[in-house]
C-alpha cells in the first residue's frame, strides 16, 4: 500500500518526502495547496486540510502508512488533529507515524506536549497502529530564541536539552515509514548531547561570531516579556522552557543512530551545515 506524507510543503514533511524519493519509494503527498507541492519522482499529490475529515478520507484512500506531521501551534490544534485522524481511519490507514514531542503526557509541563499526548491517544482509539517520534526541540529554531540584543531570555534555569536537527528527524521518519517492526512503538528522538542554555549561547556565539548570552528569567518575568501575546501562546512558550528545568525535555536518546546507522548532528555541526538558519542574526 502507498505511503502518505502530510506537511510536504513544509520543512519537515518536505525533507521526509525527499528522503523517500531518494530511496525510490512511491508516495502520496497530502497538501492544502497543490501548486506548492514538491515535484518528486514517484510522488502523487492529493489535496486535503486536516480539519476536513471527508477530504482527508478521500485523499488517503489506499494509503497504508501515513506520516502525520503535527499542525501549527494553535489553541484548536488538538481538535484539528482528531479530525485528521478520523479521516485516516475512514480511509483504512493501518499505521500512523506521528511527529510528537519529548515528554508527551496528559500532565506535561509544556502545554503542547499535552496536546501531543492526546493526539497519540486519538490515533490508538481510532484503531490505528501508532509509531510516535517524540522529538526534542529542533536545532533549526535555536537561533530564533535570540533577541535583537543578542540575549536569550527564558525561564529554563539550568535545564538541559539535546537539540535535534530536522534533517536527522526526517532521516529517521523515512526509516520508520518504510521498515517493518515499528508498529506500536514510541521513540524519544534527540540530538547526541544534552546541553544547557548557557552552552547553547556559546555555540551560537561561535557560529555567528556575534556575542550571544543567556539570561534565565523567572516565569513572571517571562510573562511580562511576552505581554500582549495571546495567553495560550505565552503559556506554551513558557512551558517549552520550564520543561527543561523539570527534566521532562532533557532526555538524550540514541534512537536516530540506532535506527538509521548514522549519528545525528550536534548543535554546532548543524549550524555549520545549515548557516542560513542564523542569517537573520548577522544583520
Amino acid at each position: 500500500m502507498t505511503i502518505g506524507v502530510t506537511g510536504a510543503t513544509g520543512n519537515l514533511g518536505g525533507r521526509v518526502a525527499r528522503e523517500l524519493a531518494a530511496r525510490g519509494v512511491p508516495m502520496r503527498l497530502i497538501v492544502r495547496d497543490p501548486t506548492a507541492a514538491p515535484q518528486l519522482p514517484g510522488a502523487e499529490v492529493a489535496v486535503a486540510a486536516y480539519e476536513d475529515t471527508g477530504a482527508m478520507a478521500t485523499a488517503l484512500e489506499g494509503v497504508g502508512t501515513l506520516l502525520l506531521v503535527s499542525g501549527h501551534e494553535d489553541p484548536n490544534r488538538l481538535s484539528v488533529h482528531r479530525k485528521a485522524v478520523q479521516g485516516a481511519a475512514l480511509a483504512g490507514v493501518e499505521r500512523i507515524v506521528y511527529t510528537s514531542f519529548m515528554g508527551a503526557a496528559p500532565n506535561a509541563t509544556f502545554t503542547y506536549a499535552r496536546d501531543h499526548s492526546a493526539t497519540e491517544m486519538a490515533i490508538r482509539e481510532a484503531g490505528i497502529s501508532l509509531t510516535s517520534m517524540r522529538s526534542s526541540l529542533y536545532a533549526d529554531v535555536a537561533p530564533r530564541f535570540v533577541g535583537a540584543d543578542g540575549v536569550i531570555r527564558a525561564p529554563a534555569g539550568r535545564g538541559r536539552l539535546a537539540w535535534v536537527a530536522r534533517a536527522d528527524v526526517a532521516r529517521l521518519a523515512a526509516v520508520l515509514l518504510v521498515e517493518a517492526g515499528h508498529e506500536g512503538q514510541i521513540y524519544d528522538v534527540s540530538g547526541p548531547h544534552s546541553i544547557d542554555m548557557h552552552e547553547t549561547a556559546r555555540i551560537l556565539t561561535k557560529a555567528t561570531r556575534r556575542a550571544i548570552t543567556y539570561h534565565p528569567e523567572t516565569p513572571d518575568e517571562a510573562r511580562d516579556s511576552r505581554a500582549g501575546s495571546p495567553d495560550w501562546q505565552v503559556e506554551g512558550w513558557i512551558g517549552s522552557y520550564l520543561m527543561l528545568e523539570t527534566g521532562e525535555g532533557s532526555v538524550t536518546s540514541h534512537t536516530i543512530e540506532h535506527l538509521t546507522g548514522r549519528r545525528p548532528m550536534t548543535l554546532a555541526e548543524f549550524l555549520a551545515a545549515e548557516p542560513s538558519c542564523f542569517a537573520h542574526l548577522l544583520g
